[in-house]
């Protein structure tokens, strides 16, 4: 078979070329631009320690603010801390004020181009405000919480409570039915909710314990403290599904119809099929009139 190409000039070739990006316009720009970019990568925090008391001296002539966060971190970027106390000033006489001490406390938030996860773990921990420098607002042998979220698939949440709690002095047994509430008299209560989970389509929270605080010992003003410590959260967002791959072209097909597809199949014709016919029926008469001539001289 002879097949011929046709080449277009290379000064013909770069005009087309020059055309069809400035008809592109911005939507060629946008692409280019797009193939770059990094887009929503997800996110995920952690935090061991988060405290937001009110702590009134000397029957509220003095009002200190006490906000203390542990080992808080943030990722897109993968991320841990690993402190073990956290101390306040300003509250004890001018001295540094022990306000968690613990044997390990770790918090780290990682996130991939597919997954966003963070989590946390406290244990050996004891808790301490204002008022009460000898008697923990809190000791505990460990909790943990880990929050995941993948792109794609549902989030989860989880958190768990390890061995004993002891709330102002006294062991407690927290269940994740419902709030759990202490009260010592002469010291104040505390009200404790366990495994607080929450997930939706993309995100995803995990919280240990959270403990609702109201101290007044003795009913004195001395230090009165009033305000919620939150203890071993994990939060996370999902990166965006990838997009769905479009399904491909449909085949080029003959442009006759299906009728027509028919009757070429059933008779093994073509397109060439009438020039065909009528150059057999010139060669035939053209062969008839040769034999007549010879005949004829014959």
């Amino acid at each position: 078979m002879n097949s011929t190409n046709f080449r277009m000039p290379a000064r013909r070739l770069a005009a087309v070329a020059a055309a069809g990006v400035l008809a592109a316009g911005p939507a060629a720009l946008a692409g280019a631009g797009a193939a770059h970019a990094t887009g929503d990568q997800g996110r995920a925090s952690a935090v061991v320690l988060r405290t937001g008391l009110d702590v009134s001296l000397l029957h509220k002539s003095v009002d200190v603010p006490l906000a203390v966060t542990l080992n808080e971190v943030q990722a897109p970027r993968s991320a841990r801390q690993t402190t073990l106390t956290a101390t306040l000033d300003g509250v004890d006489g001018g001295r540094p004020f022990s306000v968690l001490a613990a044997e390990a406390a770790d918090a780290g938030a990682t996130v991939t181009d597919g997954k966003a996860e963070a989590s946390t773990r406290l244990t050996h921990a004891r808790l301490h405000v204002p008022g009460l420098p000898l008697l923990s607002l809190i000791e505990l042998e460990g909790v943990t919480s880990r929050a995941t979220c993948e792109a794609g698939r549902t989030p989860t949440a989880s958190s768990n409570l390890l061995g004993a709690v002891t709330v102002l002095g006294k062991k407690v047994t927290v269940t994740a039915g419902g709030p759990t509430d202490v009260k010592v008299p002469g010291v104040g209560e505390v009200r404790l909710d366990l495994s607080k989970n929450v997930t939706t389509s993309r995100t995803a929270a995990a919280t240990a314990l959270e403990l609702t605080v109201s101290v007044d010992p003795l009913k004195l003003g001395v230090a009165q403290v009033e305000g919620t410590v939150t203890l071993a959260e994990a939060t996370c967002e999902a990166p965006p599904a990838p997009a769905a791959p479009e399904p491909p072209a449909d085949d080029v097909k003959p442009q006759g119809g299906p009728a027509e597809e028919a009757g070429l199949a059933e008779t093994g014709g073509s397109s060439v099929t009438p020039y065909l016919t009528a150059g057999a029926l010139t060669l035939l008469v053209a062969g008839a009139g040769a034999v007549a001539v010879a005949r004829r001289r014959g």
